[in-house]
């Protein structure tokens, strides 16, 4: 497997009006991203609304990411479920169509103890021979990844690395000081602090902003890699504007229409989370304007 690092882009998935998906654009959108340099495409993901798309729709768009990328960057594919025996079950299926990593977020509604998401993720990779990236997003799934018991699984050969989504800067510290000379990656699932988590030691981050500004959100790992802080730096800090306007609505959406304000008929989120209002809409299109202005891209 090609090393796992980098910016990876939780690539949106493209919608019709009707609501179904429209894969010529995801073609389009996947050879944007690779022009751009990106080191990974992760389909469905919670970027790529993942979480309301069936699972034939699922194959659907991971059969056209393998196809299209054709090996040139991995495909990570979100295959977490609820319960053990349909992650299995997904992630199996995942290898099948060729992906090259798993990701697996934490079961989501029922409270889990730290020693059932043990169990949970060390069964997924006793039963599926892919690297897996363990993905912590709490406050979207309500059961959080303790550094000690992602210390405990970084144990397991074939999960590789964690995504960090919690927000919690100390959180990622931990996970790369409790992983610390056991080959373990660690990535910021968090736009903001891609360049931190670089500089603390972890490899790299899944950026959702990478569906707007592709080649900015590149420039924060290559510029970092050449030992070029100051221009890192004006690249991490240059999405702030972008991100200050995720308090319109979700984040999800707001990407999904900065994109689509860009040209690309990439569609609307699906219902009922594609509400954004005309003072969220404004509030995209200026911060759009401005960084053009500034020649980020």
């Amino acid at each position: 497997m090609k090393e796992m690092k980098g910016i990876i882009v939780p690539i949106l998935t493209p919608m019709n009006e009707d609501e179904s998906l429209n894969l010529p654009e995801l073609r389009n959108q996947i050879e944007r991203l690779i022009a751009a340099g990106v080191h990974g495409i992760f389909p469905f993901g919670t970027n790529g609304e993942g979480y309301i798309l069936s699972e034939q729709e699922k194959e659907q768009v991971l059969e056209v990411c393998v196809d299209q990328v054709k090996g040139r960057v991995p495909v990570y594919a979100g295959s977490g479920c609820i319960s053990t025996r349909d992650t299995i079950r997904q992630s199996r299926r995942a290898k099948e169509l060729g992906a090259d990593v798993l990701s697996i977020i934490t079961p989501s509604f029922a409270a889990a103890s730290q020693d059932e998401l043990y169990a949970h993720y060390r069964a997924v990779a006793e039963s599926v021979d892919l690297p897996i990236l363990l993905y912590n997003i709490p406050a979207r799934t309500g059961n959080a990844l303790a550094p000690a018991t992602v210390a405990r699984l970084a144990d397991i050969d074939n999960i590789v690395g964690a995504k960090d989504s919690s927000g919690n800067f100390d959180n990622i510290l931990q996970y790369i000081e409790c992983t610390r000379g056991k080959g373990f990656t660690v990535l910021s699932g968090n736009d903001s602090l891609i360049l931190w988590t670089l500089l603390a030691g972890g490899q790299g981050g899944i950026a959702g902003c990478a569906n707007v500004f592709p080649k900015n959100m590149v420039a924060i790992y290559e510029n970092f890699v050449k030992g070029d802080m100051t221009a890192a730096r004006e690249a991490q800090d240059a999405i702030r504007p972008f991100r200050n306007t995720f308090r319109f609505g979700n984040p999800n959406t707001i990407v999904k229409t900065a994109t689509a304000m860009l040209g690309y008929p990439v569609g609307k989120c699906r219902a009922p989370f594609n509400g954004l209002s005309e003072a969220g809409v404004e509030a995209v299109r200026q911060a759009l304007e401005l960084l053009d202005s500034k020649g980020v891209c």
